[in-house]
């Protein structure tokens, strides 16, 4: 394969010198390695080798393949409890060294981006360990000391909203530590359909050759992209994962779907037990869980927890969904399409075909264009045109050519797309303007997206629509929220007609305008900050703290031209355990909105996230949670190794399309680069076997729980 090395003169002091090796042609354009080294004009050039990178040295290795199974295997269980509208969700991760070395293994792992991470435990032996919450540099100091005195020790970091990492240091031969992590998120509700998504597995992300400008992009990019992908040919071996619900969300269920996993059901309808048929899946696809109410659809969930801090209160109203009647204003549709390396496989498939049917529902007064992207990018037209027959044939034959390849180079379509909403509708506000972006968001410059729709000013509405099988969720919906659109999933080619037509339905209606949010009898510090755009059907979710919950919330707006209100008495709150949490993450949500809309300083912004985290007990961007077992284990002087351990390809994915013909290996060792093993996967050649997850995986949980058990009969007896 072809690469393009760029470098540049270190003769000024402490110069940044970057380095960038791209694989073009392959979605790759994927960053392989990038390093940026810290040079110093009177530093020698043959300066004594180091252990490790050289100093000042980042190094952003390969999204290579892994060959071979690894020497840490992995397998997963995740238990889950659905109460109400909130999730609770125990991951329990076994790490089995294999090897006859002691072993460090890093993995990187997706949650939903809306989940707050609050628990860590970890087992060892018969020990039970429990992580604390510390600000992240301190929790990774503290990892770091116990690594190297040969302590146990387990760290969960957030790279992402949506993307955690979990390292675990010190695995003997032969033994098998579990790390369990516990968190909570709000359930998804639209049209009266609930929807639980777990996340299985994080795609690969592309990271844009412009936005590595200093070491802590690079750090940043490197942290999020640097696991290698499983060789297919091995896929379903590397992370076994089991699963398990509990489903209680206070009414009789309807209508239970499993969208991609097959499914058991026990229990009566209002506590349903949902457990895989199959024990354990690939960690290749999320799982989605999807009910009904078996009477009316409920417009109204309201829930409430009492803590020493204050009251919280979670309230989710929803709008009419009945709006026969309602006027159709002209639209003006910018239709942004994906078709990068990474799409390849059903992806494509998916996203044509929901281009081809979103273009099918255009009418004669509408305008619109369509811009298709890779790491290149190509208007239909030179501005949005009228939506006649001739056109939207020629918009669709356009669509039917597209085929996977190359970068995701997501930023310069979506300036276009919002420099070109407006030019077909002039300047008519009645004119609904609408930028619909297919893609799987497998990206790293998140931050930059959220930035350019800011920038925008409200002038048009985002509505994205996330193809596959594992799209990053947090752009996804953070994109949506800040463009005041909504997010759509379609994760299979069957599905493209059920998803698409509810969301052209909303497209093809304004929001609830005038929306207006007031407490009468109380107060309630309510997130978000700032009121979105809220559709017929869709959920308004405040979440709100107050020193005592008393009052009613009212929520008013117009729809169509018409006055809505709904008032809700906070008194009537069911209670739940887990809003004090989902208030806290919300709350850092809001910040970071602000930071990254340029309303907020990066200092400021770190400083309020951190606090946040610390005072509700979360892993926050500023906040980790570290486990560390004070007996050493390890031996002195034996050499201990470290190993990321590989994520399966996401289903659906074409793996020509994302790395050609040939695998992309990792950059070798080279002379003077100093022992690379501590940051280099080293893949073993291992026979494949069955591991056994499950049976120690349960003994695990039993013994968590008999720790738990003794922890709350120590605490009690210190009180008394």
């Amino acid at each position: 394969m072809p690469h393009t090395a760029v470098s540049r003169s270190h003769a000024i002091r402490r110069a940044l010198i970057p380095a960038i090796v791209l694989t073009l042609g392959a979605p790759a354009a994927m960053v392989v390695h990038a390093t940026v080294a810290a040079a110093d004009e009177s530093a020698a050039d043959d300066a004594a080798p180091q252990d490790g990178p050289a100093t000042g040295t980042l190094m952003l290795h390969g999204q290579g393949t892994a060959k071979s199974l690894p020497a840490v295997r992995l397998g997963t269980d995740m238990d889950v409890t659905v109460t109400g509208q909130v999730a609770r969700v125990r991951v329990t991760q076994a790490f089995r060294n294999t090897s006859d070395t002691w072993m460090e293994a890093s993995y990187l792992y997706p949650l939903p981006q809306d989940g707050a991470v609050d628990s860590l435990k970890m087992v060892v032996g018969q020990r039970v360990i429990v992580g604390h919450i510390q600000p992240r540099e301190k929790a990774r100091a503290t990892y770091e000391a116990a690594r190297s005195s040969g302590r146990k020790a387990g760290l969960v970091e957030q790279q992402r909203p949506n993307m955690f990492s979990t390292s675990v240091a010190n695995v003997g031969p032969g033994e098998t530590v579990l790390i369990s992590i516990e968190y909570q998120a709000p359930v998804a509700q639209a049209n009266g359909t609930f929807s639980l998504r777990l996340p299985l597995v994080v795609g690969p992300r592309y990271t844009p050759p412009h936005s590595l400008t200093s070491e802590v992009a690079v750090a940043d990019a490197n942290a999020v992209t640097a696991a290698p992908v499983l060789d297919p040919a091995l896929a379903g071996k590397a992370n076994p994962t089991s699963i398990s619900v509990h489903l209680a969300p206070g009414f009789d269920v309807a209508n239970l779907i499993s969208r991609y996993h097959r499914i058991d059901v026990a229990g009566p309808l209002a506590d349903r037990r949902v457990t895989l048929a199959d024990k354990t899946v690939p960690a290749n696809r999320d799982f989605v869980l999807e009910w009904r109410s078996a009477s009316a659809d409920p417009d109204l969930g309201l829930f409430a927890q009492h803590t020493a801090k204050g009251d919280y209160v979670m309230a989710a109203i929803t709008p009419p969904a009945n709006l026969d009647g309602v006027p159709r204003p002209p639209r003006e549709m910018v239709f942004v399409i994906d078709n990068s390396g990474s799409m390849g496989g059903d992806s494509m498939d998916e996203a044509k075909a929901s281009l081809i049917h979103a273009l099918g529902t255009l009418r004669p007064q509408d305008h619109f264009n369509v811009i298709r992207f890779d790491d290149t990018m190509t208007r239909l037209f030179d501005h949005s045109v009228s939506a006649t027959p001739d056109q939207v044939a020629l918009a669709t034959r356009f669509a039917e050519s597209l085929e996977a390849q190359g970068g995701t180079e997501m930023l310069p379509a979506l300036k276009a797309a919002l420099e070109d909403a407006g030019t077909g509708g002039g300047n008519d506000p009645d004119v609904l303007r609408q930028i619909v972006f297919l893609t799987d968001g497998e990206i790293s410059n998140e931050r930059e997206m959220m930035a350019a729709i800011g920038a925008d000013g409200g002038r048009s509405h985002v509505f994205m629509v996330g193809i596959g099988s594992a799209p990053n969720d947090f752009l996804m919906e953070r994109m949506s929220t800040i463009g005041g659109g909504v997010y759509t999933h379609v994760g299979a080619p069957g599905e493209v007609a059920a998803k698409m037509m509810p969301l052209l339905d909303v497209l093809s209606h304004p929001a609830v305008r005038d929306l207006s949010v007031r407490v009468e009898g109380g107060s309630l510090d309510l997130t978000p900050a700032r009121m979105p755009d809220v559709y017929a059907g869709r959920p308004l979710v405040l979440v709100g703290r107050s020193d005592k919950l008393a009052g009613t919330l009212t929520v008013s707006g117009r729809i169509g031209g018409k006055p809505w209100e709904r008032r809700v008495d906070l008194a009537s709150a069911l209670p739940s355990p887990a809003i004090e949490k989902l208030w806290a993450h919300r709350r850092i949500t809001d910040v970071e909105a602000d930071r990254a809309l340029g309303k907020l300083e990066d200092a400021a912004a770190d400083t309020e996230v951190e606090r946040i985290g610390m005072e509700s007990g979360i892993v926050t961007r500023r906040t980790s949670l570290v486990a560390v077992d004070e007996t050493p284990s390890r031996p002195a002087g034996a050499r201990l190794t470290r190993e990321e351990l590989p994520i399966e390809l996401p289903a659906g994915w074409d793996f020509g399309s994302l790395f050609g013909q040939d695998a992309i290996k990792t950059v070798p060792a080279t002379e003077g680069s100093g022992d690379r093993a501590a940051m280099q996967a080293q893949m073993l050649e291992l026979p494949q076997t069955a591991t056994g997850f499950l049976g120690t995986v349960g003994k695990g949980l039993a013994l968590l729980l008999a720790g738990m058990t003794g922890l709350a009969l120590l605490l009690r007896r210190r009180r008394a």
